[in-house]
């Protein structure tokens, strides 16, 4: 009776995620105009499918994170009302953050399901409180660290392609480079979290594996690029369509390592419940059954399809406006970003990283916009006067809007009297003083998002702890005599 129930709540769980986790691996390349929903939906279910069956591993462990000491538990029958708690109290709080539209961690949603019913069965000296303070700082690491990344590649790329006068040129030139990081971040990011749980390399083998991936995809995507651009128009339209299959392809490999890596998520408690009704007793790892792999794919899948539409325009959409080459940015800094953290042993989640790198994203193109605004303010004030020459292309945007500034409000070829030059800056300070702000980035959903991610671990602790006061007082069959 109990692994019944435990199997329906198990495929609820695998729907749920798939109804809000997915979205941060597709929803940029459908903001973007790169693939349709429909495009999208079949790519992540296909792919993320795929990972779970292929490299979702067989061996698992037990306990989210090491939070709770398999120890202190009573005895087999308390651990599996402990698991059955967990995995009822996370998928209730992602169904919750679904309909508000808040793209939760899934991780977190069960670290915090585990730490309540945790203590519910086994008091507070059950908790490794040291493994929760690093969830905890993953909070803050994660979304300022996408955030970070991102924006950094997305101005490095707008410095060294869409501010450059031959912006065809100088996209045959760093098109192939980038293309070939993100393979080797792929397959960095695949080799160390993806594949995991089939083939774990040694630092040495996951770096010349990618070494390896950027020469060979440089070498094959740069006569492809020139092909590309052959005809192009030098406008930042015609570049950004360059990044049209990069994007698709990174939105199918983030999926393929989505369900490779996550799909324990929703199945790892069921398999835990499963093996200790069969065995009587608690594990350290527990083999999981193929039919328990199969509920978490396919039902990761199947919530994507019927329920992942929302939030996929949520993700995609609704934050901030996405361009390919926007959306690119926003994949290639996840996966940088995740190899990063573990590399050097951070606390992260995938889900706070990708959308903190849309955030960084997206306030990078409010600044740049708004720094364009105050040069059009300023010049409409000096319009009778000679029109500054910068358009230097060995500078930066930021650094040639800059010097626009100080140009306009000190025109040396425009001789002026004192008082006059004086008006005319005061006038200056005054158009930028009260010159309207363009907010390009939705502050509602930002309250919102991290609003729910703050309170993602306490939610889930307490829904899971009453949780498994409710079940203790439940007589399932069977279960009294683990």
């Amino acid at each position: 009776m109990v692994v019944i129930v435990a199997g329906v709540i198990g495929v609820y769980m695998a729907l749920n995620i798939g109804a809000n986790d997915v979205a941060n691996n597709v929803g940029p390349a459908v903001g973007s105009g790169a693939l349709t929903m429909a495009g999208a939906l079949a790519i992540a279910a296909v792919f993320e499918t795929m990972g779970a069956l292929i490299a979702g591993g067989d061996v698992i462990g037990t306990i989210s994170k090491e939070i709770i000491d398999p120890a202190a538990i009573p005895d087999a029958g308390s651990f599996v009302r402990l698991m059955l708690s967990a995995l009822l109290a996370a998928a209730i709080w992602i169904n919750v953050a679904t309909y508000i539209g808040a793209p939760v961690s899934t991780t977190h949603s069960i670290v915090g399901g585990v730490l309540g019913a945790g203590l519910a069965a086994a008091g507070m000296n059950s908790v490794d409180w040291g493994v929760m303070g690093k969830i905890a700082a993953s909070w803050v690491i994660s979304p300022v660290l996408g955030a970070a990344i991102a924006a950094a590649f997305l101005a490095a790329i707008k410095a060294g392609i869409v501010f450059r006068e031959d912006k065809v040129a100088a996209a045959k030139r760093w098109l192939p480079v980038l293309v070939g990081i993100m393979g080797a971040a792929f397959t960095a990011y695949l080799l160390m979290k993806g594949l995991k749980r089939v083939w774990r390399p040694d630092g040495a083998t996951i770096l010349a594996s990618s070494v390896a991936a950027f020469g060979l995809i440089y070498v094959m995507v740069r006569p492809l690029v020139s092909a590309a651009a052959k005809d192009m128009e030098n406008t930042r339209e015609d570049i950004s369509r360059l990044f049209t299959v990069p994007l698709i392809c990174a939105a199918a490999l983030l999926s393929f390592a989505h369900g490779s890596n996550d799909v324990a998520n929703a199945i790892g408690p069921l398999a835990a419940i499963v093996h200790t009704v069969g065995e009587g007793a608690i594990t350290a790892k527990v083999t999981i059954p193929p039919w328990v792999m199969l509920i978490g794919a396919v039902g990761l899948a199947a919530g994507l399809i019927l329920f992942g539409a929302k939030m996929v325009r949520r993700v995609g959409t609704e934050i901030t406006e996405m361009d390919r080459l926007r959306a690119f940015t926003v994949a290639l800094s996840s996966s940088i970003t995740v190899i990063m953290a573990s590399a050097m042993a951070l606390p992260v989640s995938s889900t706070h990283i990708a959308i903190g790198a849309i955030f960084g994203v997206g306030f990078l193109r409010e600044y740049l916009e708004n720094e364009a605004g105050k040069v059009r303010a300023i010049r409409a004030l000096f319009s009778d006067h000679r029109e500054p020459q910068l358009f230097d292309t060995g500078r930066s945007e930021m650094a040639w809007r800059r010097a626009v500034v100080a140009e306009l409000l000190k025109d040396e070829s425009v001789e002026l009297e004192a008082e006059h030059y004086a008006h005319l800056t005061e006038r200056a300070e005054t158009a930028l003083k009260t010159w309207q702000r363009r907010k390009l980035v939705r502050r509602s959903l930002l309250r919102t998002i991290v609003m729910a991610w703050l309170v993602t671990v306490p939610t889930t602790a307490l829904i899971a702890g009453l949780v498994y006061v409710a079940v203790s007082a439940v007589a399932f069959p069977g279960l009294a005599d683990l």
